[in-house]
């Protein structure tokens, strides 16, 4: 892949590391354990997939990760920006999805030590961390299919994000613009959210 990109593009100073998901194996049914539901553990921390569970965070992880040693070697001796996608899970976990949450936490810690690693050579490192936007991975999640209202889980999202609203693809492009950039050539090791306020906002 590294090869086709050189050729096609030429070697690279800005790299997006955007890779993400996740899945039902690495998910629990119940937000959580309570007396009620403790005697079927199956839908809780106990009853995850292990093979679900590492899937999912060496998906964001290493996919995060495994980019970043192919491309960044190029930039060695030329500068380069490279911004990693988090998520607003990374600083507020949400329920029911462990693996995703720590992997994207791990995002975040990992940015800070590239940006460190890296900071002799003119090799930036960021990340911006989204909100809560509509996709076709969530939008049945947060919003019912047959009517388009918000689902419950939905309007715990949007009563928790003070504009009231989810994000829209272009209100990330800004932050990923600045970041890539010579405007912030002296900005690295940042975690940028773009979350209407949720990270914000206590819920009082």
């Amino acid at each position: 892949a590294k090869e086709q990109v050189n050729e096609e593009l030429g070697k690279i100073d800005i790299l997006i590391n955007g890779a993400g998901g996740n899945a039902p194996t690495a998910t629990t049914a119940n937000e959580f354990i309570t007396n009620e539901n403790i005697a079927d553990l199956s839908k809780s921390f106990f009853g995850l997939d292990l093979e679900g569970f590492r899937s999912v965070f060496d998906l964001n992880f290493l996919g995060t990760v495994l980019p970043t040693m192919v491309f960044a070697e190029d930039m060695l001796q030329r500068g380069g920006s490279i911004i990693n996608i988090s998520s607003m899970n990374s600083y507020r976990h949400l329920t029911k999805i462990p693996a995703y949450s720590a992997a994207k936490a791990s995002i975040n810690n990992l940015t800070q030590w590239l940006a460190v690693h890296f900071a002799k050579v003119n090799i930036r490192v960021n990340a911006i961390a989204p909100g809560f936007f509509l996709t076709n991975q969530n939008r049945f999640l947060l919003t019912d299919e047959k009517t388009g209202e918000l689902t419950e889980r939905g309007n715990k999202i949007i009563s928790n994000t003070p504009m009231g609203r989810f994000g829209e693809p272009e209100e990330v492009s800004g932050a990923l613009l600045y970041l890539a950039s010579d405007i912030s050539k002296f900005v690295t090791g940042i975690v940028v959210p773009v979350d209407g306020g949720f990270s914000a906002y206590s819920g009082v």
